[in-house]
């Protein structure tokens, strides 16, 4: 029973911030400059959601009720980026410096949460498959930056 609960809360962390991540690529998105990049961060934000999902599921199975909002701290991030993005302007290098990070916070913690061994082991293998999954977007992110300068 303590298994499950430690699996329901690691895997509510982890949807949190698939929310934080699939709403930080819709704003991106929004203020890409480029139409191709603005087709591809929006299909990257619904990737996001159908992890979220797949998450939301996962907790279900553990009896446990899933999250369906982002942080408090997602928020408080999307508020400051929208800020920053009206004060100082957007441009696709900065919406794409803006992902990066995102990308580089939300890889950590699916790696941090990969490794926790009081995960049940079906629990640590989809969040394991889940994390390739975010670094390869992340290298892809990190591509389409550098090839801005």
């Amino acid at each position: 029973m303590q298994s499950q609960h430690h699996a329901v809360k690691v895997l509510n962390s982890l949807i949190e911030t698939t929310l934080d991540s699939a709403n930080g690529y819709r704003d991106a998105a929004e203020g890409a400059e480029s139409p191709p990049i603005r087709s591809l961060l929006s299909r990257k934000a619904s990737t996001r959601e159908e992890l979220s999902r797949r998450l939301q599921s996962e907790v279900r199975s553990f009896g446990g009720e899933p999250e369906t909002d982002q942080s408090a701290m997602g928020k408080a991030h999307n508020v400051f980026t929208e800020l920053k993005g009206k004060i100082m302007g957007r441009d696709d290098e900065s919406v794409l410096a803006e992902v990066d990070r995102g990308e580089s916070f939300i890889e950590e913690k699916f790696e941090a949460a990969s490794r926790d061994p009081e995960l049940p082991d079906h629990v640590r293998r989809l969040i394991e498959s889940e994390c390739a999954a975010i670094r390869t977007d992340h290298e892809e992110m990190k591509r389409m930056k550098s090839g801005m300068h």
